[in-house]
């Protein structure tokens, strides 16, 4: 079981901000592309993944990480300073 968190805009697109999931997927990528499946929302949500960034258990990842062993997968816009 992984949790998958969604902030800022991906949540809203989505409409929630995490669920739990059992996944086949063997990385960040795979998960994407299950995700995409599941609904449109999600369709518009991840149509852009240059426009995202990756968390794996709250270290930034790629979406090539692998998920084995993941309790924690989150997506959100690139953070701009300010």
């Amino acid at each position: 079981m992984i949790d998958v968190m969604y902030f800022a805009w991906v949540r809203e697109r989505i409409g929630e901000p995490h669920e739990a999931l059992e996944t086949e997927a063997t990385t960040v990528a795979e998960l994407v592309a299950e995700l995409k499946t599941r609904d449109p929302r999600y369709e518009a949500a991840f149509a852009d993944l240059s426009a995202l960034r990756v968390a794996v258990d709250q270290e930034l990842a790629n979406f090539d990480a692998p998920l084995k062993g993941v309790r924690e997968v989150a997506f959100f816009p690139p953070m701009t300073g300010g």
